[in-house]
């Protein structure tokens, strides 16, 4: 689907409604097509009002709302997914979003929803992948 800003950030707000406790979300596309925005959206549906930076230079960044938030920017880490415990946030009782998660590849858990967000002029084209059964009724 295209979306401008607005769109994206009430569609993000929209899902982040119908997350539930373990629930992950990984965030693909290019710098700048729109990953941190769209986790500001989910945000809002998760009712936390506080500021929602990208994590690049702190990998993980906490929220607290109607369940916590662990938003991860995992680009800086590489090809070395070790050098922090995913399991805590994979497997904690919050929602984890994931920037540059297809990084993580073989690392990830095998069901999660992905979003793939490509910048098309002043809209971006984003696409909804599930990953196992879990994620199937989020593609409605």
């Amino acid at each position: 689907m295209k979306l401008n800003e607005k769109q994206m950030l009430d569609f993000a707000k929209r899902l982040g409604k119908k997350l539930q406790a373990g629930d992950i979300i990984v965030l693909t596309g290019e710098l700048g097509a729109g990953k941190t925005t769209f986790t500001k959206g989910l945000g809002l549906g998760l009712d936390i009002h506080q500021m929602i930076k990208s994590p690049t230079y702190t990998i993980v960044r906490e929220y607290e709302g109607r369940l916590p938030l662990y938003h991860m920017d995992v680009y800086r880490i590489g090809d070395d997914p070790d050098s922090i415990d995913l399991d805590d946030y994979l497997f904690g009782n919050g929602v984890t979003v994931i920037e540059w998660g297809n990084l993580l590849a073989q690392d990830l858990p095998s069901e999660y929803l992905e979003i793939v967000f490509d910048y098309l002029d002043d809209e971006r084209e984003v696409t909804l992948v599930a990953h196992g059964h879990r994620y199937d009724t989020y593609l409605d």
